[in-house]
Formats: C-alpha cells, sequence, structure tokens
C-alpha cells in the first residue's frame, strides 16, 4: 500500500456542486500511482442540502468521511476542524464550488515529491470576480507586510502539506485561527505550481466584504505584533508635527503679534490626532478583546456529528 492522502473540503452552500468535485477527485487519483486516498468533508453549518449531499457521498463511499459544525465558524476554522481528523501522509486542501481543479492535484503532489514542505497552486488567470481579486491581493500586501511572507510566493486555498506541517498547524488550539499564519510559522520551504483557475458555474462566493475584512484582521492580530509597532511609529510622527507646529506658532507671533492664531487649523489638528488615538485604541482594544476570548477558551468549532470517522476517533 502506498502513502495516505487526505484531502479536506470545507463546505458551504455547495450541495450543487460538491458531489462533482468529489467525483472528479476519486477519477483523478486513479491516474496517480503510488497513492491511497481519503476525502474529508466539512459542512460549514450550510443553510442548504450540503450535509444531505455529503450523508450521500458517505454511504456510498467508505473512503469518504463526513464532518457536521454545529454553527458556521468559517473556512479556516472548517479547516482545522478537518485537519484533526485526517490519516494522511499528504494533506490537500481545495474549493468546494469546482474553481480549484481536483483533476490537477498531482502538480501540488509532484511539487511535494520534489522536496517541498508545502505547496501553493498559483493562478495565471483567475476568474473570481472583481470584488474577489481586489480582496486577494489586499491579503496579499497584508500577508506579505505583517506575516513575512517571501514577495515572489503565492498563498491560496488550493495547497498540499506534508504531515508534519499539519501537525504542527493543529497544535494551534486559540480561537480565530489562520492557516496561513500557521503554515507561514511552520516552514519557509514552500513553493508555487501553476494550475488551471475555472470560472464559477453555479452560485456566488460565500466572502462577503465583512468577511474578508474579519479575515485581514484575524490574520494580522493573531500572529504579529506589527500593527502595534505601526501605531507607535505614527504616534511618535504625530507628535513631531505636533511640537513643529507649536514652535512655528510661537515664531510666527513674535514675528507679526498681529497675525490671528488659527482656530481652523488648531481644530484641523485636534480632529485628526483625536481620530489617530481613536484608532490606535480601537487596535489595541483589538488585541485585548482576542487575548480575553482565548482566555476564556472560546472553541475554533464544534463538531456536531461525524460519519465514517467515529469508529476512527474511538
Amino acid at each position: 500500500m502506498g502513502q495516505l492522502i487526505s484531502f479536506v473540503i470545507p463546505c458551504y452552500r455547495s450541495s450543487q456542486t460538491i458531489k462533482g468535485v468529489v467525483e472528479e477527485l476519486t477519477g483523478a487519483m486513479t491516474d496517480i500511482a503510488g497513492y491511497e486516498y481519503e476525502v474529508i468533508l466539512v459542512n460549514d453549518c450550510s443553510p442548504d442540502e450540503t450535509y444531505s449531499v455529503i450523508r450521500q457521498l458517505c454511504e456510498e463511499n467508505p473512503r469518504i468521511k463526513g464532518i457536521n459544525l454545529a454553527r458556521n465558524f468559517g473556512q479556516h476554522a472548517a479547516l482545522m476542524a478537518g485537519f484533526r481528523y485526517v490519516k494522511g501522509d499528504i494533506v490537500v486542501c481545495l474549493d468546494d464550488d469546482g474553481q480549484t481543479p481536483a483533476n490537477e492535484a498531482g502538480k501540488l503532489i509532484a511539487g511535494l515529491e520534489a522536496g517541498a514542505d508545502v505547496v501553493y497552486a498559483k493562478y495565471e488567470h483567475k476568474q473570481h470576480s472583481w470584488f474577489r481579486n481586489f480582496g486577494s491581493k489586499l491579503n496579499e500586501l497584508m500577508t506579505r507586510v505583517m506575516l513575512g511572507k517571501p514577495k515572489k510566493l503565492y498563498v491560496s486555498s488550493y495547497f498540499a502539506a506534508r504531515r508534519f506541517v499539519i501537525e504542527e498547524v493543529v497544535r494551534y488550539e486559540n480561537a480565530y485561527p489562520y492557516v496561513i499564519g500557521l503554515v507561514l510559522r511552520t516552514t519557509k520551504n514552500i513553493t508555487n505550481v501553476t494550475v488551471t483557475h475555472r470560472e464559477r458555474e453555479i452560485g456566488t462566493s460565500g466572502y462577503t466584504l465583512g468577511k474578508l475584512i474579519s479575515l485581514w484582521v484575524n490574520g494580522f492580530t493573531s500572529f504579529s505584533v506589527k500593527p502595534l509597532r505601526i501605531a507607535t511609529i505614527i504616534g511618535a510622527f504625530c507628535a513631531l508635527l505636533g511640537f513643529a507646529y507649536a514652535i512655528y506658532t510661537v515664531i510666527k507671533k513674535f514675528v507679526n503679534p498681529l497675525v490671528p492664531l488659527g482656530f481652523s487649523s488648531l481644530m484641523s489638528a485636534v480632529m485628526f490626532i483625536g481620530g489617530m488615538l481613536m484608532l490606535m485604541l480601537g487596535l489595541i482594544g483589538e488585541y485585548i478583546g482576542r487575548i480575553y476570548v482565548c482566555m476564556n477558551h472560546s472553541p475554533q468549532y464544534v463538531v456536531k456529528e461525524t460519519l465514517n470517522v467515529k469508529a476512527d476517533k474511538d
């Protein structure tokens, strides 16, 4: 028997697509010699019939395992739930909408065979909407500046990792998991392979503007203190500007005593500094709030039901 590959797929509003993804995946594995596989489908409390489809797939194929979360925890929490049930030597994560081609998983696996610890799929032409593409660019900037991601490395939701990387990732037990940050702090031996990115045929993306902002905030507040350092630098710069402006005002008054002091400029300075103070306090509050939530052991996810995995866990 060859090495075992565990495919982890978070599922949300994918009742019409997940069956096709699984069928494509199982068909692709027949062309990859020397590997066995299992598929772990994590239902992130989808409001449609997604879990019913997962149940049917599990009944038809014992290689497929289902996990049903009690409420919607988000894509990264769903991934963490799936990671804790994997048995494979290699773990591959992909989307449930068919845009990440399951039949090209062999390219990711070949990247691991070449010596990498983690291989991310890179798309030459993304078929997301402009909104998602814009969000991806902001996420790229955030991970590079805040998390130290190499500039040439492209990160995506379609990736393969060795077992030791996943074991290190699941050691993180606090709330607000961010898988990219966990991977980046585990290893630097990460590469890219180019795969096709398909157009979405059914439905729309589950990421709204609010969810994308929450994901970005989660990324840098959970794994970096750089925002606090940036806040300190901005605060020092504003203080320096205020000191310089005060000297300028005193000199101007001595040179021409008849010139009235500018009320509008004073109010502008007060509003600017006040706004910056509120922004920095909000940032500090975000960090403190997350510490409070973690200290209260808020769960990453809650598993309501499992399919084809209960005996394994016992």
